[in-house]
C-alpha cells in the first residue's frame, strides 16, 4: 500500500494521508515528480513504459512519479529514479525546473534536470515499470509528442527544459 501526504493548492501539507488507487479529496492534492536527466551530449534519458503498466502502457516519458509519505519532492525525485531506471543520483544536483499545482488532477508537479554521463543499464531498476530507455534529442522527444506515443502530461517541457 503506497501512502501520500496530501496538501493544499498552496502546497501546505494538510497532515492527512491519502491511499494511492482512492479518489482524491476535493481541494486536496498530491506531490508528483518528473525528472529530466540530460547527458553532455545535450540528449534525455527517455524511457517506454512497461506493456503491463495500468495507464499509458508502451508510451514514451521521462522518470516520473508520486512522492511517498514524509518525502520532499527531490527524495521522491532521486528515489524515482532509482526504481524505474537504476541511477543512483545525488539530491544536491538536482535543479528545480518547473512547478504547477495542476487542479484538474489534483497533483502538485515539480520536475527536476540532473545532468549525468554514466552507465544506464535497466538490471540495476528495482520495479518493472520500465520497458526500454534511450538517450534522444529535444527534436527526437517533439518527434514521439507529434506522434502521440510521448504521455500527454509532458507538454510543459518544449519550453520549460528545451527552450524551443
Amino acid at each position: 500500500m503506497e501512502l501520500w501526504d496530501l496538501y493544499t493548492e498552496n502546497r501546505v501539507k494538510t497532515g492527512e494521508t491519502h491511499v494511492r488507487g482512492n479518489s482524491l479529496p476535493e481541494n486536496k492534492y498530491h506531490l508528483v515528480v518528473n525528472v529530466w536527466i540530460k547527458n553532455s551530449e545535450g540528449k534525455y534519458l527517455i524511457s517506454k513504459r512497461s506493456k503491463t503498466r495500468p495507464k499509458n502502457p508502451l508510451m514514451f516519458e521521462t522518470v516520473g512519479g508520486a512522492a511517498l509519505k514524509g518525502e520532499s519532492s527531490i527524495e521522491a525525485a532521486v528515489r524515482e529514479v532509482k526504481e524505474e531506471v537504476g541511477i543512483d543520483l545525488n539530491p544536491k544536483a538536482g535543479k528545480l525546473i518547473y512547478s504547477d499545482t495542476r487542479k484538474n488532477i489534483n497533483s502538485i508537479l515539480d520536475a527536476f534536470i540532473f545532468h549525468y554521463d554514466g552507465e544506464v543499464d535497466l538490471k540495476n531498476a528495482t520495479t518493472d515499470e520500465v520497458e526500454s530507455i534511450k538517450w534522444m534529442s529535444p527534436d527526437e522527444i517533439y518527434e514521439l509528442h507529434k506522434k502521440g506515443l510521448l504521455v500527454n502530461m509532458f507538454d510543459y517541457c518544449f519550453e520549460k527544459v528545451f527552450n524551443l
